[in-house]
């Protein structure tokens, strides 16, 4: 059986929550406890080759530009679907809304989901799901895109730090199964912010 690919449950806790404003040492946290999972053998993505010469991920440098703060549209009446993933494995997932935002003077457009199964468990009901990809992917980022955790928002916005982007553990092995992009949440723009490919 495959393994499933685990949400960041750590990071998302003490790192998903909105802010309000940039917060460097945030992400340079995010960054020391990411590290610290890819180098412990019992929670780390890696294959054994690779963890054993681990020393750090590749991370674009850490840029103020890439926080920003969108608009959040709820979208109540979305059906839940089948989300397709890097195996045959369908986990239920629904649009949750839908967040504006301005960056480098142009106005993009990203879904955010929710994971219905994983909602259920008390320490997740507040947790939201932003895949994406941009034109990084491929080059200097992951090809399949990267994730972002998030929380509820109590009220119409939603801060979203991409430096806090990384990548889905099937971009460290074939043995996790992992949520495609939904091409409606391709970024036309470079997303020079968090996680960097992985070069073993």
């Amino acid at each position: 059986m495959k393994k499933i690919s685990v949400l960041f449950a750590l990071l998302f806790l003490s790192f998903a929550y909105s802010q309000n404003k940039f917060d460097s040492a945030s992400v340079t946290s995010f960054q020391e406890e990411l590290n610290k999972e890819f180098a412990n053998a019992k929670t780390s993505p890696l294959l054994a080759a690779n963890l054993k010469d681990f020393e750090s991920l590749d991370f674009f440098p850490v840029n103020e530009k890439y926080f920003v703060n969108a608009k959040f549209t709820r979208t109540p009446k979305e059906k839940a679907f089948k989300m397709k993933t890097s195996t045959d494995r369908t986990p239920i997932y629904v649009k949750y809304g839908e967040v504006d935002f301005l960056l480098n003077g142009r106005s993009y457009k990203l879904n955010v989901y929710r994971d219905i199964a994983l909602s259920r468990k008390k320490e997740f009901k507040d947790y939201l799901f932003l895949p994406f990809s941009d034109l990084t992917s491929g080059a200097e980022s992951y090809i399949g895109g990267r994730y972002i955790d998030l929380k509820l928002p109590k009220g119409n916005t939603l801060d979203i730090d991409f430096n806090k982007a990384y990548n889905p553990y099937c971009a460290y092995s074939p043995e996790y199964s992992c949520p495609r992009v939904p091409l409606e949440n391709d970024l036309d723009a470079e997303i020079k912010a968090g996680v960097k490919k992985f070069h073993d």
